[in-house]
């Protein structure tokens, strides 16, 4: 299998600030990637370095087999690509905004482009400067979806969409990775990543600190148990991998680390079980517990 994307030991500094600090990152032809980071953890400025606008310091960089500062204009017609906050031409409309960002790609699949506009409820005769984040959202996602591509870049997509058109987006990736497409996607929105992407790559401070599936992802964290059984409490709270044992209604909940967890579902299976409740970690558990950084949604409800 070859890569779409390949960077390795990528350094970007910005004055004394250094954005990416020997970031790698790999990503298979045909394969649903998620970057996943918070804020300042330097996605935004890898996918800028990928898409040619920014020119990295160290390290190397190919993108479709080409080095993405030497070749961007050959990279570009193969790439389709939305940013997390989209800026539109203020007198144009949403229309000629489509029109002109799929010409530089070939132009548009007319059918195509005429089933987005209705799924994404965007009305394309509105001028830039009259359309909400959401609907300037909707033109670059339109727009990126309007025209197979062989690469989708997707920087924080979804920002600004409501439930409903975030599922048309999420079928939309869907359709296009079934068609053979790769995609790109950094978000913090992680049941969007867990819906969609086969493999994770999670940058923290400009560098790849994991990179798997979710599933060896998920070893780094823990499983949630919630059980009724005849086993003692003070002896299931002092296995090895137990944590945080409560007891609730007359069950006992705590959490496991998921490679303990086949020895403590044995201890539990010998003492009796009457029910058992295993759920498995998300991956915003992942990230919460093995680097401590909040999400930015979790910041702004504080």
């Amino acid at each position: 299998m070859t890569n779409a994307i390949e960077a390795d030991g990528l350094v970007k500094t910005f004055g004394r600030t250094r954005a990416l600090d020997g970031l790698d990152i790999t990503v298979a032809e045909g394969e649903v990637h998620g970057f996943l980071g918070p804020n300042g953890a330097g996605k935004s400025t890898t996918i800028r370095v990928l898409l040619g606008l920014l020119r990295a310091r160290d390290g190397r960089a190919s993108v479709l087999g080409r080095d993405p500062w030497r070749d961007a204009v050959a990279i570009h017609r193969d790439v389709a690509y939305v940013p997390g906050d989209v800026a539109l031409w203020p007198n144009l409309s949403g229309g000629e905004t489509i029109d002109l960002l799929t010409g530089m790609r070939g132009g548009a699949d007319p059918a195509l482009r005429a089933r987005l506009l209705d799924d994404f409820e965007l009305d394309p005769r509105k001028k830039g400067r009259g359309y909400s984040k959401g609907n300037r959202q909707k033109v670059a996602l339109v727009a990126a979806f309007a025209r197979p591509a062989r690469l989708y870049i997707l920087d924080e997509p979804t920002s600004g969409l409501d439930p409903v058109m975030e599922s048309v987006f999420q079928a939309e990736v869907r359709r296009v990775a079934a068609d053979g497409a790769t995609v790109l996607l950094s978000s913090h929105i992680l049941s969007e990543v867990e819906q969609l992407c086969e493999r994770v790559t999670i940058v923290r401070a400009g560098k790849a600190v994991e990179s798997g599936t979710l599933a060896e992802l998920r070893h780094l964290t823990r499983t949630s148990i919630r059980v009724t059984t005849a086993a003692d409490a003070a002896a299931i709270a002092h296995l090895d991998g137990v944590h945080d044992l409560q007891q609730e209604a007359g069950a006992l909940v705590f959490d496991v680390d998921t490679d303990r967890l086949q020895g403590v579902l044995g201890t539990l299976t010998a003492a009796g079980v009457s029910t058992l409740t295993a759920t498995p970690p998300s991956l915003e558990e992942l990230f919460l517990r093995h680097y401590g950084d909040r999400l930015p949604q979790q910041e702004e409800a504080v």
